[in-house]
């Protein structure tokens, strides 16, 4: 019975060291290198068509970090051309443009992996004109196309998102954020609200309490 028992431990560790030899579980770190992109599209009263997508610094996505926790906000614009608001930018003006802002990590070691990307919103104050999803991004080799995982960000608490990305060398995978809504002037954010994310505690006391568990039950077997 004592062999049976070690037998099946054995092969209860040897099968979940493969199980996450081929997983991956990424959080919100500020000290990864955080990446920022901005698509942009006109109003969808003003037929929603997609204007262009560039890189953009972080900062201009109006996303930081302070200490572990990461703040999303609107975008603001500080042109004031009638191209960004209207009828021109000041404050009271009218955004007139949907910004779909990206704050993402890109980490193309987890090609081929099972990936997961967990978080906690601590709060989350954005009106309707705003929101935000968790995401993962499984691109081609040259970023024509990509499979994607979400999950809307609507409440406080914890989230996880998944994705099996394809393992073909070459491919890119990105994990993080995109905050979507009306831009909006410098003076005027704080009525849109915003959100705050950081990493979900690892489970240490969880492992503890399996290992111990474990030497209950060899325990056990040896009276």
């Amino acid at each position: 019975m004592k062999r049976i028992l070690v037998m099946l431990i054995v092969a209860c560790v040897a099968w979940g060291a493969a199980q996450r030899s081929n997983a991956a579980t990424v959080s919100v770190d500020p000290g990864a290198a955080w990446l920022g992109f901005m698509n942009v599209s006109d109003l969808p009263s003003n037929g929603g068509a997609y204007q262009f997508g560039s890189g953009w610094g972080t900062a201009d996505l109006v996303a930081s970090f302070s200490g572990p926790v990461l703040t999303l906000a609107p975008n603001t614009i500080g042109d004031p051309n009638p191209y960004w608001y209207t009828p021109a930018g000041g404050p009271g003006a009218a955004g007139n443009k949907i910004m779909a802002a990206s704050m993402y990590v890109q980490d193309d070691s987890l090609v081929g992996q099972s990936v997961t990307f967990v978080g906690n919103v601590l709060s989350n104050t954005f009106t309707s004109a705003h929101s935000t999803t968790a995401f993962i991004k499984d691109f081609a080799p040259d970023y024509s196309s990509f499979n994607v995982s979400a999950v809307p960000l609507t409440s406080t608490g914890a989230f996880s998102v998944t994705l099996n990305t394809i393992p073909v060398p070459g491919r890119h995978v990105q994990f993080g954020f995109e905050t979507t809504g009306v831009n909006v002037w410098v003076t005027d954010v704080a009525p849109y609200g915003n959100i705050q994310i950081t990493a979900v505690p690892e489970p240490a006391s969880l492992a503890l309490g399996g290992l111990a568990m474990m030497g209950l039950l060899v325990g056990r077997r040896r009276r």
